[in-house]
């Protein structure tokens, strides 16, 4: 006679909820979001071993959260984990000069070619350059560039690296909303990146070349930290906020982290290319090559 643990059947409940788009919209979308995103924040931070324990449980229940590649394995709070380090060596990170890598774990989304400073978050759905960055001035780099969407789960490595060597040169937060950004609010809301709280971070490789990361983020996410600056960026900054800054970066080094999951977006100019095998629904670790930069084999 078979028998099904109480986990396997919660983790099949779930499963069919989160199969039910209209469901799931509605469960991640038409709740007060920056209320519960600022309170997500503040529950995460309990530093109680009970409070801790529960917590990381009630996780697993809903998500394929694998600790293994963890720094160390006992946390003192949710937050702790969210955050997590990896053990060294967990990620390898492509050297190559003429290879631009993914900042961080994810699964890829959109990518391809910005045409005429339009591109999409999924099919049917478009979005402009200008509104994401926040002006037509600041999208103008990447007018007709290459993009690549990098979706990061709860469950996934939340801190991002530098893609590439070089210097970043100038960040700007833009506050917004904290809609979900799975999958199905991406075909319901439009232009929904340019809603949710974002940072632009624009930074410069040692060939000239511009390139920019935009972390989104979403419902849950309490916060984005980025070290360079040392400030943490968070949905109560009015926005936006213009921080220019001059800070040498090597390809790899950490930049910042999401407090629980989110989405950054990756910019370069037209002539860098895909790197082979980046298509929608890949998924990646942080240091694997994203983009070839011009004249790379």
């Amino acid at each position: 006679m078979n028998m099904t643990s109480p986990s396997s059947t919660l983790k099949s409940l779930r499963n069919a909820v989160l199969q039910q788009e209209d469901l799931n919209f509605l469960l991640t979308n038409r709740l007060p979001r920056a209320g519960l995103t600022r309170l997500m924040g503040r529950f995460s931070k309990i530093n109680n071993p009970l409070v801790r324990s529960a917590s990381i449980a009630v996780w697993r229940l809903f998500t394929d959260l694998d600790l293994s590649d963890a720094k160390k394995q006992h946390f003192d709070s949710l937050h702790d984990c969210f955050t997590r380090e990896l053990q060294p060596g967990a990620r390898s990170v492509d050297t190559a000069a003429g290879v631009l890598c993914s900042p961080s774990d994810g699964i890829v989304g959109e990518c391809g070619t910005v045409v005429d400073g339009q591109l999409f978050q999924a099919k049917g759905f478009p979005y402009r350059a200008e509104d994401l960055f926040g002006s037509a001035t600041a999208a103008a780099p990447w007018r007709n560039g290459s993009f690549v969407t990098l979706r990061l789960t709860s469950s996934m490595y939340h801190r991002f690296h530098a893609p590439h060597d070089g210097r970043i040169d100038h960040v700007t937060y833009l506050a917004g909303d904290t809609w979900n950004v799975n999958p199905i609010a991406l075909k319901r809301v439009e232009r929904l990146f340019c809603r949710n709280e974002r940072a632009v971070i624009r930074m410069t490789l040692a060939s000239g070349a511009p390139v920019a990361l935009v972390p989104v983020a979403a419902i849950l996410v309490a916060s984005i930290r980025l070290h360079f600056l040392n400030v943490l960026l968070h949905l109560r900054w009015g926005g936006p906020t213009e921080m220019p800054c001059s800070t040498q970066v090597t390809k790899g080094q950490e930049l910042g982290w999401f407090e629980h999951g989110s989405t950054i977006i990756v910019f370069a100019p037209g002539n860098f290319v895909l790197a082979q095998g980046i298509e929608p629904g890949v998924r990646l670790r942080m240091g694997q090559a994203l983009m070839r930069l011009p004249g790379a084999a």
